[in-house]
């Protein structure tokens, strides 16, 4: 399977479960694997047959930035849905953590798998 791989993309939002996080913005960390839709960029060395991984940041920060989940495992499940559907991903892999959520922890969070991990073939 090809994928193109986001590591610890920081953005900003109100989430959680009491009234005082929702209060003021808190840093999330995001982790995305997205596979391919296609493999024609490979051959093509061409942009047009590539996933725009700068489209996906900021679609991801766009989402992290307006959206109304309290649970870090709502708010996954969400952005799963988004990059399946806006950039033809069959398969994703979203983890979303909180920073220091509580003493002595570093992060808490989700990973979630959501579509079909297959080997994509060339097409002819």
């Amino acid at each position: 399977m090809n994928t193109i791989v986001v590591q610890e993309l920081r953005v900003e939002t109100r989430i959680g479960v009491y009234a005082w996080e929702r209060r003021l913005a808190q840093p999330l960390i995001v982790d995305l694997q997205l596979a391919l839709p296609s493999v024609k960029a490979f051959a093509s060395d061409e942009f047009a047959d590539a996933l725009d991984y700068a489209a996906v940041v900021k679609r991801v920060q766009a989402f992290a930035a307006d959206h109304p989940h309290q649970l870090l495992e709502r708010f996954a499940e969400a952005l799963a849905d988004i990059l399946r559907a806006e950039f033809g991903s069959p398969w994703v892999r979203v983890g979303v953590a909180k920073l220091a959520p509580l003493p002595g922890v570093k992060r808490v969070g989700v990973v979630i798998e959501r579509g079909e991990r297959r080997e994509l073939q060339p097409r002819g």
